[in-house]
């Protein structure tokens, strides 16, 4: 531990620049909070009609981020495909900022962090099994509990010369793939099962955020590794880096096919159910907030699956980063404005109010992904030197 520490608080001008510029919007997003605990949930666009906002949006689009490491695990430790093993704990990496991320955004969205012990079992009232929050609360806590351990044993016994024994962490790999799947459909079913909010009850929704997921997640990761490719010693290979896209082109493939499937469904005969699908494209009684975010998320995925589809583009970098870029904001935009929101709206009573973020749920928004970002930053730097061998334990 302390030699990963010395590690990750080592490190050129540039690295501390960044991670000081973490640092200040963490303590931004701490101010924000403070307020948001002394005035209440009140300080927050959210109200008594639309109760999820940013917060529950950033949870949802990145239990899909998690969840994508599984697509380096599969072919890593599964199919021992050596071209992935050089990112694969990078991408566990990324997956346990991730998942951090997702617990800080339940936890702000609570209100207040004292009312967490409603999620403890046998303290809270955790209502298992019949809550699939409480479902949400296990999957979460458990696959951050693989991804932490396995890495850390691989790791541990490198730093210690030794060879890590595949009987003791492949039983968890396997597992961890399943895990993966499980907490992104936990978190669609979460949706699906509300039956009176009609847009999200969908039986496509499940296999839509794992699309979306293996899309969005992956793109994530092939940035990450140019970044650390251009600024460290740790080499990656462009065939890694290709594979990885591969996988990107036939999730956002898979994705888009859905998006039109789930189109003709609400449109090609529009029932009453369709109302919110009618307000998020078309708008309702002069009211259309976020008609802008919708169809810039649909632009955003229709060029970069154009970008990824198109075999010669993909393989130039550039081309590829641009698609990775817009593929992961229009993800993001899904699930937020163009998921969770529009479920709400409108009312069970037919009323619309419509929802925009306030300064203070930006600001708090823009600390938690700070803090994961510098979460994952720690863990890279710390994890490089024991994958290359030149950190080694040293007796006295």
């Amino acid at each position: 531990m302390k030699d990963g520490l010395a590690s990750a608080t080592t490190g050129n001008t540039k690295y501390h620049i960044w991670m000081g510029a973490l640092t200040l919007f963490m303590l931004l997003g701490a101010y924000c909070y403070s307020i948001q605990i002394t005035e209440g949930l009140i300080v927050t666009g959210m109200s008594d009609r639309v109760s999820w906002g940013l917060y529950i949006s950033n949870f949802t689009f990145l239990v899909g981020v998690a969840a994508a490491a599984v697509m380096l695990v599969i072919p890593t430790y599964v199919l021992k495909d050596i071209d992935f093993s050089r990112a694969v704990l990078i991408g566990e990496g990324m997956a346990v900022a991730a998942l951090i991320m997702c617990l800080a955004f339940v936890t702000v969205d609570l209100g207040g962090p004292a009312n967490a012990w409603h999620l403890i079992p046998g303290i809270g009232t955790f209502n298992f099994p019949s809550s699939m929050l409480s479902w949400d609360v296990i999957v979460l806590n458990g696959y951050l509990f693989l991804n932490i351990t396995i890495p850390l044993y691989i790791l541990m016994k490198k730093y210690q010369g030794k060879e890590p024994h595949k009987s003791f962490y492949l039983p968890g790999v396997l597992l961890s793939v399943f895990w993966a799947v499980g907490i992104h459909m936990v978190t669609a079913f979460l949706y699906a099962g509300l039956p009176a909010r009609s847009f999200w009850n969908n039986a496509l929704l499940g296999p839509r955020f794992l699309a979306s997921a293996f899309a969005a997640g992956p793109a994530l990761i092939i940035l990450a590794l140019q970044v650390i490719k251009n600024n460290s010693s740790y080499s990656i290979a462009n065939t890694t880096i290709r594979k990885i896209s591969l996988v990107v082109t036939v999730a956002a493939q898979v994705n888009l096919i859905m998006l039109i499937s789930e189109l003709f469904k609400e449109f090609y005969a529009p029932t009453h159910h369709s109302i919110s699908a009618v307000y998020l494209y078309f708008g309702l009684d002069g009211k259309n907030a976020l008609m802008p975010w919708i169809y810039t998320s649909i632009s955003m995925n229709v060029i970069a699956t154009t970008i990824l589809t198109i075999h010669l583009l993909r393989k130039d970098l550039k081309w590829l980063n641009i698609a990775c870029i817009l593929i992961f904001v229009a993800v993001w935009i899904e699930k937020g404005m163009g998921l969770i929101i529009p479920g709400f709206i409108p009312g069970p009573w037919g009323d619309i109010v419509e929802y925009a973020p306030t300064w203070i749920e930006i600001g708090v928004t823009l600390g938690i992904w700070a803090m994961g970002f510098f979460i994952f930053s720690i863990l890279v730097k710390a994890f490089i030197p024991i994958e290359q061998g030149t950190l080694r334990y040293r007796k006295g």
